[in-house]
C-alpha cells in the first residue's frame, strides 16, 4: 500500500507554526493601543483612522524594505532577536522623511523550516523596534517553504503605513539657499551594504568571533549591531521645529545620494567631510579591503543614519533637541545655488530616479 502524502510530509508542519505564534502574542500586543481592534489570528489587522478625522487633507505614508544581508550574519551566529529591529527602522524611518507619524506595521517571514523559537525571537525583535518606533504592528505572516529554502534559511520584509497633514508634508519643495544641513548620528553599519561588508571579512580572513581592537568587540557584535530608529525624534522634530525642511534617510546609496533625493534642482548642498569623524567600523572596513573611498561612500552611512535640512534659525535648536534625545548632531554643511559642476567623486547628482538637486563632498574624514 502506498504511504499517503501529508503536508507535514511536504515540509510544512503547520503545528510549528501554530507555536511561534503562541510564543510572540505577547510581544506583539504591547504594541497595540487602544486604536487597534482585534488581536493575532485575524485575516486583516484593524486599526481605528477616526483621529484621521481631525486632519485637513491627510496624506497617507507608505513604505516596504527588508534588511538584506545582514540577515546571514544573524543565522551564522544564531542571534535573530535584533533583525527585527533593524527591519522597523528600515521602513518607519523612510516614512517619516516626508513628515509622516508611522501608524501601522506589518511584517513577513519566509523561511525553509519553521523552528518556533527563532520565529518567535525575530518577531519579538519587530515587536520591540515597533515600540521604539511608536507604530502598532497589527498583521504580519510566516511562510515556509521547503524546497525553495534551505531549512535553516529566512528573510524578512515588512511595510507600514503613516499619516501627515498635506500642509506639513516635507521635502524639496521647502528647501531653500542658505538652509543648514544636519547630521544625525548612525549606530553603526544600520542595514546596507553588508554584501561588501562581508566580502572584506572574508577577504581579511576574520570569523564573527574575531576580536577587532580597534572596535572593542567582535566582527560578529559589531556587524549586528541594530539599525538606529529615529521615527519618534523626527516626528517630534517635525511638530516642534518651524523652519524644518526635509529629511533623508540614509539607506542604500550612501549619505550624498540619498541627501540629493531630497534637494529641488538648481541647488546644492556643500558637505564637509571633516565636520565629523568617521566612526572605526568604516576605517576598519575600508582598510581591511583596500575599499577604495567612493565606493565606501556610495555604499556605506559613515556615521550618518539621518539628515535634516533646516532654515539657518533654527539648525541649533533642531540638535540640541536631537541631542537630548540621545541622537549626537551636528552641521554637515549648507545648501547653496548649484554651481553646475560635472558628477564625479566629490559631486552626486539626483539618485534612485529622483531628478533633483546636487550634492558636492569636500576635504577629508577626521579619523
Amino acid at each position: 500500500m502506498t504511504e499517503p502524502i501529508t503536508y507535514a510530509g511536504a515540509g510544512v508542519d503547520t503545528e510549528a507554526g501554530d507555536k511561534a505564534v503562541e510564543l510572540m502574542k505577547e510581544a506583539v500586543a504591547r504594541t497595540h493601543g487602544p486604536e487597534v481592534l482585534g488581536g493575532i489570528g485575524s485575516f486583516a489587522g484593524l486599526f481605528d483612522a477616526s483621529a484621521l478625522k481631525d486632519y485637513e487633507r491627510p496624506l497617507l505614508a507608505s513604505s516596504t524594505d527588508g534588511v538584506g544581508t545582514k540577515i546571514v550574519i544573524a543565522r551564522s551566529l544564531d542571534v535573530h532577536d535584533t533583525i527585527g529591529q533593524d527591519l522597523v527602522a528600515m521602513v518607519v524611518d523612510d516614512i517619516v522623511v516626508c513628515g509622516a507619524r508611522p501608524l501601522v506595521m506589518t511584517d513577513y517571514i519566509a523561511c525553509g523550516r519553521v523552528v518556533p523559537e527563532r520565529i518567535a525571537d525575530i518577531v519579538r525583535g519587530i515587536a520591540e523596534g515597533c515600540e521604539m518606533a511608536g507604530v502598532a504592528l497589527v498583521g504580519g505572516e510566516t511562510a515556509e517553504h521547503p524546497g525553495v529554502m534551505e531549512a535553516d534559511d529566512y528573510d524578512v520584509a515588512g511595510a507600514a503605513i503613516g499619516v501627515v497633514e498635506a500642509s506639513a508634508l516635507l521635502g524639496p519643495d521647502r528647501v531653500r539657499s542658505g538652509d543648514v544641513v544636519v547630521a544625525m548620528a548612525s549606530s553603526g553599519l544600520h542595514s546596507n551594504g553588508y554584501s561588501l561588508v562581508r566580502r572584506v571579512v572574508e577577504h581579511a580572513g576574520w570569523s564573527l568571533d574575531t576580536h577587532l581592537d580597534d572596535l572593542g568587540r567582535t566582527a560578529g557584535e559589531e556587524l549586528l549591531e541594530p539599525t538606529r530608529i529615529y521615527s519618534r525624534l523626527c516626528v517630534s522634530l517635525a511638530a516642534s521645529v518651524p523652519g524644518l525642511r526635509a529629511f533623508s534617510h540614509v539607506t542604500g546609496g550612501g549619505l550624498a545620494a540619498n541627501l540629493a533625493r531630497v534637494l529641488p534642482t538648481g541647488l546644492a548642498a556643500t558637505i564637509a567631510r571633516d565636520s565629523w569623524s568617521l566612526p572605526a567600523v568604516f576605517s576598519v572596513v575600508q582598510d581591511a579591503g583596500s575599499v577604495p573611498t567612493a565606493d565606501l561612500e556610495s555604499t556605506l552611512n559613515m556615521g550618518v543614519g539621518m539628515v535634516a535640512v533646516v532654515a539657518p534659525e533654527d539648525a541649533q535648536a533642531l540638535i540640541a533637541a536631537s541631542r537630548t534625545a540621545g541622537v549626537d548632531a551636528w552641521v554637515l554643511g549648507e545648501v547653496s545655488a548649484d554651481d553646475g559642476r560635472t558628477a564625479g567623486a566629490d559631486t552626486v547628482r539626483g539618485a534612485k530616479g529622483v531628478h533633483g538637486g546636487a550634492v558636492y563632498l569636500t576635504g577629508d574624514y577626521r579619523r
